[in-house]
C-alpha cells in the first residue's frame, strides 16, 4: 500500500470578526495568561485606539509603529519590549506594524494578538513575516514559530480606513486560487514544507468566489463609509480565507513578482495587493489564460481600482532591458517562482509582463 505523504494546514488559535470586536482584546490576553502586553499601534491609528487599549489594559505599554518592517526596528522593538517584562504582543495597523510585531513576539517567545486596522493583506492571520529595507524594498523572510494565537478583525475600524487599503486586500486574495493550484500542479509546497491538503485549495476557491461576488459592492459601501454584510464577507474573504488559503495551500508567481516589481524604484511604494494584483494578471498570462477568462477578475481589479498596467503601479515609462533583467532576476531567486508548470524562464516572464500591461491598457481606452 502506498503511504499518502504527510500534509499540513494551519490556522489562528481564534479568529472573531465583527463590529466592536476590539473590545474583546482584553479577555483574549486574560485568556492568554498575558498580563503585560506591548502593544504596537499604526499612528495612522493610534489617535482613535490608544484611549480605548489604555483603558481596558492597565498594564500595557503602547509603542509607535515606526514606519517599516526591518531587521533594525524589529531589534530596538524587541529590546524595549524585553525591558517592560513584556508576556505578549498585541499589534493593531496594517501588515508591516503586523509583520513587525510578530518579528517582537518571534524575539520574545510569547503569544501575539494581532487586531489589523485595515483589511489590507492577510497578514493577521499567517506565521509570515516580510522584512524590507530602508529603502521599502523586500528584503527577505521569517516566521513565527505557530500562527498567531488571536486575530480580532473590528470591522467597525476596518470601514474607517481608506478605501485603497481595502482594495489592496482584495488584491492581495484575488491571486491565492490560481497561486495554489500553480504550486499543487508543479508539485510544489505550501509555507509548512508539505504537499496542501484539499481543504486548502477548497479555501482558495472560496475566497475568489466571495470576491468576485461580493467585492465590487462592498468597495462602494466602504466608500460611502457603510459596514454591510458585503463588506463583512470580503474582510473574511481577505484576511481569513486567504490567509489560511495561501499559507496552507501555497504561493506561485503573482507573489514571486513582488520582489521583481520592488526592484524597480518607480514601484517599490505600491501598496502589497496593489502589485500582488497585477502580479497575478502577468501570471495568467504566462499560463496562456484566455482573455476571455481574465475577464471577471479584470472587471473586479477595475471596480475597485487596483493596477492593470505598469504606468499605474508608478512605472510610466517603458521598462529598459536593464530593468526587465534586474525584475526577471529578482523574480527567479524567489521560491515561489519555481511553482510553475512548465517551469518559468526569464523570456517568459519579460513577455507575461508585456502582454499583462498591454492588455490593461487596451481595456482601459476601450
Amino acid at each position: 500500500m502506498t503511504r499518502a505523504p504527510l500534509r499540513t494546514i494551519g490556522f489562528p488559535g481564534r479568529y472573531t470578526q465583527g463590529s466592536g470586536a476590539l473590545a474583546s482584546l482584553a479577555p483574549t490576553l486574560a485568556e492568554l495568561g498575558a498580563r503585560r502586553a506591548f502593544v504596537l499601534v499604526d499612528g495612522a491609528v493610534i489617535a482613535r485606539v490608544s484611549a480605548d487599549v489604555s483603558q481596558s489594559l492597565e498594564d500595557a505599554h503602547i509603542a509607535t509603529f515606526p514606519g517599516e518592517c526591518t531587521v533594525a526596528v524589529i531589534a530596538r522593538l524587541s529590546g524595549d519590549a524585553r525591558e517592560r517584562h513584556a508576556d505578549a504582543v498585541v499589534a493593531i495597523g496594517g501588515g508591516k506594524t503586523i509583520d513587525t510585531a510578530k518579528g517582537v513576539a518571534r524575539a520574545l517567545n510569547v503569544p501575539i494578538v494581532i487586531a489589523p486596522s485595515a483589511a489590507s493583506s492577510d497578514a493577521p492571520t499567517s506565521r509570515l513575516i516580510i522584512l524590507y529595507d530602508e529603502a521599502h524594498r523586500v528584503a527577505g523572510i521569517d516566521m513565527l514559530p505557530r500562527n498567531p494565537d488571536a486575530v480580532i478583525v473590528d470591522t467597525a475600524l476596518i470601514a474607517a480606513a481608506p478605501a485603497r487599503l481595502f482594495a489592496a486586500g482584495i488584491g492581495d486574495a484575488l491571486s491565492k486560487q490560481f497561486e495554489a493550484a500553480q504550486c499543487q500542479r508543479a508539485g510544489g509546497l505550501n509555507l509548512y514544507g508539505t504537499p496542501p491538503l484539499p481543504s486548502a485549495l477548497l479555501l482558495t476557491r472560496a475566497t475568489l468566489a466571495m470576491l468576485l461576488e461580493n467585492g465590487a459592492r462592498a468597495y462602494a459601501d466602504i466608500r460611502r463609509g457603510e459596514l454591510t454584510d458585503a463588506v463583512e464577507r470580503v474582510v473574511e474573504a481577505t484576511v481569513l480565507l486567504s490567509g489560511v488559503g495561501f499559507e496552507s495551500g501555497g504561493l506561485s508567481l503573482a507573489h514571486a513578482l513582488i520582489r521583481g516589481l520592488t526592484a524597480i524604484p518607480a514601484m517599490a511604494s505600491m501598496m502589497h495587493g496593489e502589485l500582488v494584483a497585477f502580479g497575478t494578471l502577468v501570471q495568467l498570462f504566462v499560463e496562456e489564460t484566455s482573455p476571455e477568462d481574465i475577464e471577471p477578475l479584470a472587471t473586479l481589479m477595475t471596480a475597485v481600482g487596483l493596477p492593470l498596467t505598469l504606468a499605474q503601479l508608478g512605472q510610466h515609462a517603458p521598462l529598459t532591458s536593464v530593468e526587465q533583467t534586474l525584475i526577471a532576476e529578482a523574480t527567479l531567486a524567489t521560491r515561489y517562482s519555481r511553482h510553475m508548470t512548465p517551469p518559468l524562464t526569464a523570456q517568459r516572464l519579460i513577455d507575461g509582463i508585456a502582454r499583462a500591461d498591454a492588455y490593461g491598457r487596451a481595456r482601459s481606452t476601450s
